[in-house]
């Protein structure tokens, strides 16, 4: 009786043992790499437009399930070093998304191939046709963001807690965003490279078409894309 006690519980090990991480039963926990940026740096704000209709889909995305950033560990203190320069100057940082899960692409994929489904044109999309999301880049079928090193995010005055013009609204698809278009004026131009400069000088890589989108250089998953839902 007691040998078959024994093996049972040595069994019980073993197939615990042989979870993926990606897969976990407590929603507070994380794969292994990953932090809640938060609990590293409490002063970063969030606008997680992902979770509601305010993004170019017009609804929620699958596997934003609650308001909380996600990023890799060396991301994360990438991220709140910035933060910490910032905060000198009495500014800070505000971040639009950061983690995004498979699924999460996956869903925009579906949505830009459906025509039929335009409720936030004109807010971000009004000179781009929907046939030409994938044409031209703006929707793809993998992500930097799944990696878990790459952050969408702005500047934000601590005091007013508004964000610093940078010229176009976060996710705007169009050359407008591009972090060197000549048509902003001098004080945008100023603010997107404040925000540049400090992101580099962090170890983030700017991304040419999008002046809120940076990927840590030395990612430590770069040929991973995870799927594990943001809870």
């Amino acid at each position: 009786m007691h040998k078959q006690r024994y093996l049972f519980f040595l069994l019980a090990i073993l197939l615990t043992a042989s979870v993926p991480s990606t897969l976990y039963a407590d929603p507070a926990h994380l794969p292994e790499g990953f932090s809640d940026v938060l609990a590293a740096a409490p002063e970063i704000r969030l606008d997680l437009r992902y979770l509601g209709s305010d993004n170019f889909m017009g609804r929620p995305v699958a596997g934003y399930e609650a308001a909380r950033l996600v990023l890799s560990n060396a991301a994360t203190d990438a991220l709140a070093a910035v933060q910490g320069q910032l905060e000198v100057m009495g500014l800070g940082l505000l971040v639009y998304d950061a983690y995004r899960p498979q699924r999460a692409v996956d869903d925009f994929v579906r949505w830009a191939k459906d025509m039929d489904d335009q409720v936030n044109k004109q807010a971000y999309y009004p000179d781009v046709d929907k046939s030409e999301l994938f044409e031209r880049g703006y929707i793809a079928a993998r992500s930097g963001h799944t990696r878990g090193s790459t952050v969408d995010v702005t500047l934000v005055a601590l005091e007013s807690g508004e964000p610093l013009d940078m010229g176009t609204p976060w996710d705007f698809f169009g050359p407008e965003s591009w972090p060197d278009d000549a048509r902003v004026t001098e004080q945008q131009r100023a603010n997107r490279l404040l925000l540049r400069t400090l992101m580099m000088q962090a170890g983030f890589l700017p991304y040419a078409q999008e002046w809120w989108h940076f990927t840590l250089a030395a990612e430590p998953f770069p040929g991973t894309y995870f799927d594990f839902p943001i809870r």
